[in-house]
């Protein structure tokens, strides 16, 4: 970041109230960004402003699983009951599932992973999104606001929007997503390498489908309609298809990944995201066995997405700045992790800052104690996506395509993700706090 500048007032974002201990600047309204806004937002001590670069609130995407520790940063937040109202799961006997896997040829049953208390706990993104939005209070959002720039402004830093304007708050929290416009700043000013998204060679289609149509067709087709009710991971060399159930279990949620391991190259002009048809996506698939080939057959308008994350980076914060969510560590979606670490995020933050003691002054330690936290973690996360994803399309070492090797890494391997204690690492971060404080 740039050495301090003058502030140009008359450009300021109108700021709601001038009596607050602490201004809070959110940078992107995703779900981190908001479910951060509705942590900090009723408390008295804090001003909290949230900047998103859309018109209004919106999300891209179909379904996205939680594991059983972002529904409980969801529950920290204040949020279990609308979130528990919206979420789907898997229906009894098998409310405990996450996934079954399959072989994608034959259809045979691997193993089945079980995430209790939750298991497989989905929800429509866009829907969720929304959920979110409702409990921000009035007048924290605000829409059309692309950030640019982010400089030093004294004690405070002052963020620069593309329609001229500009806001100074005590601490500027980026949540702009993979392509944040202020990671690099962050990254050169604690003299680090540029963190650029990357192309994994992964490409997924997508598509949601009717559920009843869906069991119609395995039923007819005399196939195990459980393919149907439990959500399903199909595996084949270099391919894996996952479903899972949104909106109440009205819909399949349909995810169908094809991996070309030697194509790393992503053209600079061209979408990650387009529609293709439906021809293509099964020619992608022709060596999958009948139970995956109704599954995609029954997608009318499939999108295809390029895959793609970014390094694990060094540094989280430069001086009053820290960056969450994807901003920080954007991760491929193979352990269904990404929204959750972004939710960790929001609920580390809501409970340090919940303190009515913080100061300004105390902002430093507090970032520091954060990025001492949760970056090897989310670190973690990011490489275990990308090594899940080896795991899935027969490509891991460990495992390759044998069934007891793949049952065995199946039924265990994220145990570590789900278990996490989320106020472990608000303890920690406490402490961190209360040693540097005495050493000052």
């Amino acid at each position: 970041m740039t050495p301090s500048a003058q502030a140009t007032p008359e450009a300021q974002t109108p700021a709601r109230g001038s009596d607050h201990a602490l201004s809070v600047a959110i940078i992107g309204g995703g779900i981190a960004g908001v479910a951060l806004g509705i942590g900090l937002a009723n408390h008295d001590h804090l001003k909290v402003d949230l900047f998103e670069s859309a018109e209004r609130f919106g999300e891209v995407g179909a379904g996205v699983s939680f594991g059983p520790n972002a529904v409980r940063a969801v529950a920290g937040l204040g949020l279990e009951k609308e979130y528990l109202a919206l979420a789907d799961r898997t229906p009894e006997p098998w409310q405990d599932i996450w996934f079954d896997w399959r072989f994608a040829d034959d259809g045979r049953h691997i193993a089945s992973s079980v995430a209790a208390p939750t298991g497989q706990s989905s929800v429509h993104r866009a829907e969720f999104l929304e959920l979110l939005a409702a409990r921000l209070p009035a007048g924290t959002a605000h829409f059309s606001k692309r950030a640019k720039h982010v400089e030093r402004h004294g004690m405070q830093s002052k963020v620069t929007f593309t329609d001229g304007t500009s806001h100074i708050a005590d601490l500027i929290i980026v949540a702009d997503g993979i392509k944040s416009a202020l990671r690099p700043l962050v990254l050169q000013g604690r003299g680090k390498p540029a963190a650029n998204p990357v192309f994994s060679g992964t490409r997924a289609y997508r598509g949601m489908v009717d559920t009843a149509a869906l069991r119609a067709a395995f039923v007819s087709g005399s196939m195990d309609p459980r393919m149907v009710d439990v959500p399903q991971m199909f595996l084949a060399q270099n391919i894996h298809i996952l479903t899972f159930p949104v909106r109440h279990g009205a819909l399949i949620n349909i995810v169908a990944f094809i991996t070309r391991p030697e194509d790393r190259d992503w053209p600079a002009d061209m979408p990650w995201v387009r529609e293709t048809t439906k021809q293509e996506m099964l020619a992608d698939f022709s060596c999958c066995g009948d139970a995956v080939r109704v599954i995609l057959d029954s997608i009318e308008r499939p999108t295809i997405w390029a895959l793609h994350d970014i390094p694990e980076i060094e540094a989280y914060i430069d001086g009053n700045v820290a960056l969450i969510g994807d901003a920080a560590h954007a991760m491929l979606p193979h352990q269904g992790a990404g929204a959750g670490q972004g939710l960790e995020d929001a609920y580390f933050f809501s409970e340090l800052l919940g303190d009515p003691s913080l100061q300004a002054s105390d902002v430093p330690r507090l970032l520091a104690a954060y990025e001492n936290v949760r970056l090897p973690r989310a670190c973690a996360v990011q490489r275990t996506s990308r090594e899940a994803g080896d795991l899935y399309e027969f490509r891991s070492a460990e495992a390759g395509s044998d069934p007891a090797a793949l049952k065995q890494l199946l039924e265990t391997r994220f145990d570590w993700i789900w278990n996490h204690d989320l106020d472990s690492d608000v303890t920690a971060a406490r402490q961190l706090l209360s040693d540097r404080k005495s050493v000052a």
